[in-house]
C-alpha cells in the first residue's frame, strides 16, 4: 500500500526546515533525538509516514544531485562502498537492512528512478521498527555532510539549504 501524497503547499518549506535542523543536529554529534523523534514520526500516522519519505526522498535526491556533481555529471565513477561496525568493505547484500535500503534508495535517485527510490523508502516505513528507520535516516544525513564536504573542498555545488544547516 502505497504512502499518499501531502498537497500543503508549505510542506516543502517544512521538510526543508526539518532536514536542515537534523543535519546540523548530527554534524555537531547532537542527533539522536531530533532522529529518533523523525523515527518514531515515521513509526505512527500516515501523516508521520509521509513526512519521513518525503524527508529522506529530499536527502537521498540532494546526495544524487551531489554524487551526479562529484562524478562530474557521469563522466566519472562514484564508488559506493558499504562497511561493517569493524571497517571492513561489506557486499551491499551483506549489509544492515537499514543501509542495504540506504544504498539502493540512493542508488535509484542516481540513476533517475524516483519511483524506485520512492519504493524503497515505502518497503522500510511498512516493515522496518523505529530503529532501523532512526538508522535509514543517520544513513542519508551522514551522507548528505559527507558529499556536501567533499562538493564543497572540490568547488562543486551544494543546496544552498545544505551548505546554510552545516555553516
Amino acid at each position: 500500500m502505497a504512502v499518499e501524497e501531502n498537497t500543503d503547499p508549505d510542506r516543502h518549506d517544512r521538510l526543508v526546515a526539518a532536514a536542515s535542523t537534523a543535519l546540523a543536529a548530527v554534524k555537531a554529534g547532537e542527533g539522536a533525538g531530533v532522529v529518533g523523534g523523525l523515527a518514531e514520526a515515521a513509526s505512527g500516522s500516515e501523516e508521520g509516514k509521509i513526512d519521513a519519505r518525503e524527508l529522506m526522498l529530499l536527502l537521498f535526491g540532494e546526495c544524487s544531485t551531489m554524487v551526479a556533481a562529484l562524478g562530474q555529471g557521469g563522466t566519472t565513477p562514484v564508488k559506493m562502498q558499504v562497511y561493517d561496525d569493524d571497517g571492513h568493505e561489506v557486499p551491499i547484500d551483506e549489509a544492515d537492512p537499514p543501509v542495504r535500503t540506504a544504498v539502493r534508495t540512493l542508488l535509484a535517485e542516481v540513476h533517475g528512478d524516483t519511483d524506485a527510490a520512492s519504493e524503497q523508502i515505502e518497503i522500510a516505513l511498512r516493515n522496518a521498527g523505529p530503529e532501523e528507520m532512526a538508522s535509514l535516516m543517520v544513513q542519508a544525513l551522514r551522507w548528505t555532510i559527507k558529499l556536501s564536504a567533499e562538493c564543497t573542498s572540490r568547488d562543486l555545488p551544494v543546496p544552498e539549504w545544505i551548505a546554510e544547516a552545516l555553516a
